[in-house]
């Protein structure tokens, strides 16, 4: 692999069997579109060079790439433009003067086969300098190959033609070694046959696969290397093929986990993204879905149907089940939910407790402290050892602009109590039940804010001896 080779991926297409408007390679499996992953295979390859042709949507495409930048998938790729779907032949003439000039072999492949992987590619490109061939088709047996085009072999064992399963004979059609549409080629040897490349006499178009007859007719060596998994190779071409790729990557991240000490309840029911990195002797309950960059720690438990986005998950965490965390820091031996909702920017202290239909937003939650029930606490930043009654409410927004309220250590704030911000709640202060504090509260004092209460003795009596007004004619 010390030897100088570029990538090429076609991703020109619009594929018209997803009916959809956003292009095929734009649509997600396993957490990632299905260019990141085409692009991420080939950034771990050290090729000298990657180029991901272009044609449909051609600048969604290339925004998807360039905003992976930094992750597999990201980093410095050269887009060639096929403004006219003129097939997989066509593609690779469109960026003849860059290919040509990258490096002498060229590996090609399409974007929609997000189950390709790098040791894959790399024992390819091995075999295929090994052999000393011109070019190397990647091929594999399927028990059902219909739709594929077919490998046919001279006696030799050298790769003959690939034959187009409507074109094919009764007899073609019998052949299972199918051509995954994966090849290496001699970049010199390719663009001479290239430029002789004719359209295809229904479609117009011009196919790849012609370029292989023609090595063959002019005495080159052509081989095929077949693989064992049909399931890698596959092209994403309809949306069934899209649910089943997504289900064999997830398959693969949760065995990847799993085998990093993670116990996982129903692995077929937890989504778990390619970037997503989890402790020893965590537990995920069925249902789970941990998403973009997260991280979880050691010793955790993420409860049943829970989802957690772009988060830092201390070690010891517990997660209650059906409960969201967003873009937020959850530290060590704290607890969430159920039902709890942590938005963006928020910081849960250790030991923390933030409890059932509790809303967190843009929050940081000292260590120790409780919100136990029915809570809102927006823009807020409380200290240690607060205890947060049910039904609290920081009002934070006055139809305008965000305020913050401040609560700092070991306050009490009761039931059912609303702090209008800005406010600020000081050390070791009491708020009263069903208070509505508009003032700073000093530090050691109790706030109580609530009209006087009023009885009416015999009211409901009265009320109810009282002559019903007759209805107006």
């Amino acid at each position: 692999m010390s030897k100088p080779f570029a990538v090429a991926i076609l991703g020109a297409g619009l594929g018209s069997r997803f009916k959809s408007k956003q292009a095929k390679l734009l649509h997600e499996a396993g957490g990632r579109k299905l260019i990141e992953h085409a692009v991420g295979t080939a950034a771990k390859l050290s090729s000298s060079k990657i180029f991901v042709i272009v044609g449909y949507q051609a600048n969604e495409i290339q925004r998807a790439i360039t905003e992976a930048d930094g992750k597999p998938g990201g980093g410095k790729v050269y887009f060639l433009l096929q403004d006219k779907q003129l097939g997989t032949g066509h593609a690779l003439k469109c960026g003849r003067k860059e290919l040509m000039v990258a490096a002498p072999l060229l590996l090609v492949y399409c974007g929609d086969t997000p189950l390709l992987r790098p040791e894959t590619l790399r024992k390819f490109i091995t075999y295929h300098r090994k052999s000393k061939a011109t070019a190397t088709v990647m091929t594999t047996i399927m028990a059902d190959p219909s739709g594929y085009g077919r490998m046919v072999r001279s006696a030799d064992g050298q790769v003959s033609a690939i034959v187009e399963h409507k074109s094919a004979s009764a007899e073609i059609r019998t052949i299972r070694e199918v051509n995954t549409g994966i090849y290496c080629f001699d970049t010199k040897e390719l663009f001479s046959q290239l430029d002789r490349l004719k359209p295809d006499r229904l479609t117009g178009e011009y196919y790849l696969t012609d370029v292989i007859s023609g090595l063959r007719q002019e005495g080159k060596h052509v081989k095929g290397y077949p693989i064992d998994d049909e399931r890698e190779v596959m092209g994403v071409n309809t949306r069934i093929e899209l649910a089943q790729a997504d289900a064999l990557l997830q398959a693969r991240k949760a065995i990847e986990i799993m085998l990093g000490g993670v116990t996982i309840m129903q692995p077929e029911s937890v989504r778990i993204d390619p970037d997503v990195e989890i402790g020893s002797d965590t537990i995920l309950e069925p249902g789970a879905m941990l998403l973009g960059s997260t991280r979880v720690g050691r010793n955790c438990r993420i409860g049943a149907y829970s989802r957690i986005t772009n988060s830092r998950i201390e070690d010891g965490v517990t997660i209650l089940q059906c409960s969201v965390v967003a873009d937020s820091i959850i530290k060590r031996e704290a607890s969430v939910g159920p039902f709890a909702h942590i938005r963006t920017g928020t910081e849960v202290g250790p030991q923390a407790k933030i409890g059932n239909f509790v809303e967190v937003k843009k929050s940081k939650i000292g260590p120790g402290t409780k919100a136990g029930h029915l809570t809102y606490l927006g823009d807020a930043i409380i200290g240690d050892y607060v205890n947060v009654g049910a039904g609290t409410i920081t009002c934070n927004y006055d139809g305008e602009n965000k305020h913050t309220t401040i609560i700092e250590n070991n306050v009490f704030i009761g039931s059912g109590t609303e702090l209008v911000a800005p406010t600020l709640i000081g050390r070791n202060a009491y708020v009263g039940a069903g208070s509505t504090i508009t003032k700073n509260v000093p530090a050691d004092a109790l706030a109580l804010a609530r009209t006087h209460q009023v009885l009416k003795l015999g009211w409901v009596k009265q009320r109810k001896q009282k002559p019903k007004a007759k209805a107006k004619k």
